[in-house]
């Protein structure tokens, strides 16, 4: 997934590529990750909740999901910071796909039942890098929470 990323950046030797919807997928489903990793407690549920987001927002078959999820899990330490992920995002997307991604990320945060501190600041984190305020941050958490 890292080299993924790496490749839509470009490197010395080569030009930055557009990224394609399958390219954003994997930086939404990292960001997803992380957040399943935050409260050291990743659950099946929250895992079926990623694949199940990636499928309805990225237009991705589930077993792509299946792949780009795995894919993500193997490289989630590999990863220096969020805004490897949120960068990409915001280059592009829309404020109303950006708000609909963080719509996603709170949907596995509720998948396990309940809301951990470290889950919310790094939602709110997420947030901020994706230049979301906090008026869609919350609409973005009452959506997912009214959608359980």
């Amino acid at each position: 997934m890292i080299e993924l990323l790496k490749s839509l950046f470009g490197s010395p030797d080569h030009e930055p590529t557009q990224p394609d919807n399958h390219q954003l997928a994997v930086a939404a489903t990292a960001l997803m990750v992380q957040l399943s990793r935050v409260d050291n407690d990743q659950d099946d549920e929250e895992l079926k909740t990623i694949i199940d987001c990636a499928v309805q927002a990225h237009q991705v078959t589930r077993e792509e999901a299946e792949d780009i999820l795995q894919d993500a899990l193997s490289h989630a330490d590999d990863a220096t910071s969020l805004y490897e992920f949120t960068g990409l995002i915001n280059d592009q997307l829309d404020q109303k796909d950006k708000q609909l991604l963080l719509e996603s990320i709170w949907r596995v945060a509720f998948a396990d039942g309940r809301i951990d501190k470290y889950e919310e600041h790094l939602i709110r984190r997420m947030a901020d890098l994706l230049h979301l305020n906090h008026r869609e941050f919350m609409q973005a958490r009452h959506r997912a929470e009214s959608a359980d």
